[in-house]
């Protein structure tokens, strides 16, 4: 069975002996959260605790979170410390109601027949109009007198958000893909020459954005286990403008960003700067990138989802 420390359980429990922490309770930090759900935790000295396993109960787990673990040889986060959290619980529950409401036709009932209906309150209608608007099917009846006053049209609703995910990815070295690296690469671990990822998404983004108010774009990345050091190391992070991988070099736009930093096995989020989301709306950028030289920063990168938000 692999060891859930990666590797480092001899390493903490002679941190454990040396300062006879074993089996306590203690206060550490959230270095990132990984992509199995787990986290990375920072020690005193600087070194991490990798992929260590968290209670159901510890939701929305995110890197700066401080929490009560208990070390031993396999270390167990027990709970979050920090706020009660029953404010921003109530703020999403109201924030996920509102879509709800706007997600659902305002029609109470459609009902048809060969004679006048029944009831009181009926208006005949001398033409009928529609249209469809985010999605959603608006009708309008023209009537001869408007004897009960029409209620308000509701206001047109914020497009939702949009994901979109890349349709390739790879990595490029000596001016031509590189068959050696199955996802993203930036750096050059073994000294044969620094790699260059990328991520690609046709017209998929600007096809999204036509007719529409950009707000912003966050692009979400996971940093692989096994490629690097184990510490955080920025993702450098360019444009670039192919709708799909090319079979030559893959040239850099804009950049570099260093948009977030990740340890190993990590997963975090990073909001693109507005030159950039102007850039990917339009279509005269396509797609991202990442670069570094040497080792230092050298890491494998999946994911790459976008996401656009619209006002």
């Amino acid at each position: 069975m692999a060891d859930p420390l990666g590797g480092e359980a001899d390493r903490l429990a002679a941190v454990l002996a040396a300062t006879g922490t074993g089996g306590d309770v203690v206060s550490l930090q959230v270095a990132d959260v990984t992509e199995s759900g787990r986290v990375n935790l920072q020690l005193g000295d600087g070194s991490l605790l990798m992929e260590v396993a968290c209670p159901d109960s510890y939701r929305n787990r995110a890197a700066g979170d401080w929490v009560a673990v208990r070390l031993s040889s396999v270390p167990v986060v027990l709970w979050r410390l920090g706020d009660d959290p029953a404010t921003t619980d109530a703020a999403d529950l109201q924030k996920a109601a509102t879509q709800a409401a706007q997600d659902v036709q305002v029609v109470r009932a459609a009902t048809y027949g060969t004679s006048v209906p029944a009831g009181s309150g009926w208006q005949a209608a001398t033409a009928v109009y529609m249209r469809k608007v985010d999605g959603k099917l608006e009708i309008y009846f023209q009537v001869a007198d408007a004897s009960d006053p029409s209620p308000e049209t509701p206001g047109v609703p914020t497009p939702k958000p949009v994901t979109i995910s890349p349709t390739a990815s790879g990595s490029w070295r000596g001016g031509k893909p590189d068959d050696y690296a199955g996802t993203p690469v930036q750096g050059d671990w073994t000294g044969r020459g620094n790699r260059r990822g990328g991520w690609f998404y046709g017209s998929a983004i600007s096809s999204a954005c036509a007719g529409k108010t950009v707000a912003g774009m966050k692009v979400a990345f996971t940093r692989k286990a096994g490629a690097g050091v184990n510490a955080k190391r920025p993702l450098h992070v360019y444009l670039h403008s192919y709708a799909s991988p090319p079979s030559g070099q893959l040239d850099l736009g804009d950049g570099p960003e260093d948009l977030l930093r990740l340890s190993a096995g990590a997963k975090g989020t990073a909001t693109l700067p507005k030159s950039w989301v102007t850039a990917l709306a339009s279509g005269s950028a396509k797609g991202l990138a990442i670069y570094a030289s040497g080792a230092a920063d050298y890491m494998a990168v999946t994911g790459g989802q976008l996401t656009i938000t619209f006002s």
